[in-house]
């Protein structure tokens, strides 16, 4: 009841006409940032901090999270028109969203994600409201060693990306945690990997892979396809909005990615990426078509953006109930909390009720909002596919080159892009799949630390991983999905092929004496 009171007394102050219109600058910025490769949620509320000297602290923070919620729900935008994700988050959506949008289906896709997000972002606020400080509870419980487990099992459901071949997809996976070692170690200090780049001493920039191994590669392809005179223009086929076996397919795969992405974004550090990357799994392992995963399943594209959006609210647990940022968004949003005097954590629901609940609360008007600017644009968005194939080729690049450059204003970030739009282009030819490097590259930095921080602990003793309930669990999971994955991606026995050669040469002799005698 206290919660129930806490957001109608919420839902009072987000409606007064100033923070209205504070809450609609900040969705509707947010919402054009995600449009723009590589700038992120982070980078969006870094910029406009400086904007915010002066108002009124609850004003302010109902802009900044509305940049931030509105970065994560048009991050799809880019992912399924042009191959390029918006951020690390919408990588799985690139898997399905544009193989969709090239069969037609581009203004379909982008309202499934719309209304998806639309359908996480309210559940996940009021599931904020009422269970912040149990969930905020168990995510106490994990340290360096369940993170460990977490991550590895993490990166062992890779797997299901994989397609056909489990080995190419461990390949991407090791070449993704090999990129992720390049740098400054953080224990010694010591520079490693870097191969004399001072450039390199701060890390592989994740932006560059993506646009390099997504966007330039999608580039090279553009221009064999212009060149071989296989490329067309695609043109957007049937209704604009999805129909109702689609949104059959879609809506129990948003609701389970809505769970994933709380309870992903509960946990501090997990990040929407993750949740994006499991809820996208859990879809492939239960679909009764796993086949067209990675070939325009439309529950490919409803779960990841659903985890996404889920996850930002879950961000805030941590966030405003103990003062802990679970997020690289909510670290920066945390800077400006601080920055206005106001230290989060459990005082803050008595000591500042007001901004708690007001905060809240414009998140349900926000995710309004967002739904009502990006429905009308479905259709004006999906005609983007309509522009000529080297007029298009420009835009990607164009769009590439700025968002890796901005980024350091280095010029050895777009040789580096370059270099990764090769080998993106290799992947393709090679049949590797992409999205297991990114993931290797994203969570090797933190298996890696956590790693190391368990032995610490435990003084190198390995057994620490199984003394943990938790991280033992999940060190069981990781087996069994790597042996699922083996056994699912077997061959099938010679019996097992000729028997299914007979029964389809049988339909097709059915098929022929149907056509010669219709009795």
């Amino acid at each position: 009841m206290d919660s129930l009171h806490g957001i109608l007394h919420g839902l009072a102050i987000a409606s007064t006409p100033t923070h209205l219109l504070y809450t609609l600058i900040g969705v509707f910025i947010g919402t054009m940032i995600s449009h723009l490769p590589g700038i992120g949620p982070s980078a969006g509320i870094a910029l406009l901090i400086p904007v915010t000297f002066g108002m009124d602290p609850i004003t302010a923070l109902m802009m900044l999270t509305g940049i931030y919620y509105g970065c994560m729900y048009g991050g799809a935008v880019t992912a399924i028109l042009l191959n390029t994700p918006g951020d690390a988050a919408a990588v799985m959506t690139v898997l399905d969203g544009y193989p969709l949008a090239r069969k037609g289906r581009a203004a379909a896709t982008l309202a499934i994600a719309a209304v998806s997000s639309f359908i996480a972002g309210m559940i996940g606020v009021t599931a904020l409201s009422f269970v912040a400080l149990p969930l905020a509870a168990v995510a106490l419980h994990f340290g360096p060693t369940e993170y460990f487990a977490l991550i590895l099992f993490a990166l062992t459901t890779v797997s299901a990306l994989t397609g056909n071949s489990l080995a190419k997809g461990m390949i991407a996976t090791l070449i993704g945690l090999a990129l992720a070692t390049i740098g400054i170690d953080l224990q010694s200090g010591v520079p490693r990997f870097t191969m004399g780049f001072v450039e390199l001493q701060d890390r592989v920039n994740f932006l560059v892979v993506v646009v390099g191994l997504f966007a330039i590669s999608e580039v090279s392809r553009m221009v064999e396809g212009t060149m071989g005179g296989t490329l067309h223009t695609v043109k957007v086929k049937g209704k604009l909005w999805f129909t109702r076996a689609e949104w059959k397919r879609a809506r129990p795969a948003a609701l389970r990615g809505t769970v994933v992405g709380f309870l992903c974004g509960a946990a501090p550090g997990l990040g929407g990426t993750l949740a994006a990357m499991l809820s996208y799994v859990l879809e492939k392992k239960i679909s009764k078509h796993p086949e067209e995963f990675g070939h325009g399943a439309i529950e490919g594209v409803a779960a990841p953006e659903a985890a996404t959006n889920a996850d930002s609210c879950g961000a805030f647990v941590h966030l405003l109930a103990l003062g802990v940022p679970g997020s690289g968004a909510t670290a920066v949003l945390m800077g400006a909390f601080i920055m206005y005097g106001i230290q989060p954590g459990p005082m803050l629901f008595t000591s500042q009720p007001d901004l708690v609940w007001g905060l809240i609360a414009s998140m349900y008007v926000g995710n309004i909002m967002l739904l009502v600017l990006n429905l009308p644009l479905v259709g004006l968005l999906s005609r983007i596919l309509y522009v000529p194939p080297g007029v298009l080729l420009c835009v990607v690049l164009g769009i590439a080159t700025a968002g890796v450059y901005s980024f350091n204003n280095d010029v050895f970030d777009l040789y580096m892009a370059l270099g990764f739009g090769a080998i993106g282009y290799a992947f393709r030819k090679l049949d590797i799949p992409k999205a297991p490097l990114l993931f290797g590259l994203i969570l090797g930095h933190t298996l890696e630390q956590s790693f190391r921080q368990a032995m610490t602990l435990s003084n190198s003793d390995p057994r620490v991983f199984l003394q943990s309930p938790i991280a033992a669990g999940l060190l069981v999971c990781s087996m069994i999905s790597v042996i699922a994955s083996v056994w699912t991606n077997r061959k099938p026995s010679k019996a097992y092929q000729e028997a299914e050669a007979r029964i389809e040469e049988t339909k097709h002799l059915e098929a022929e004496r149907l056509v010669e005698d219709p009795r």
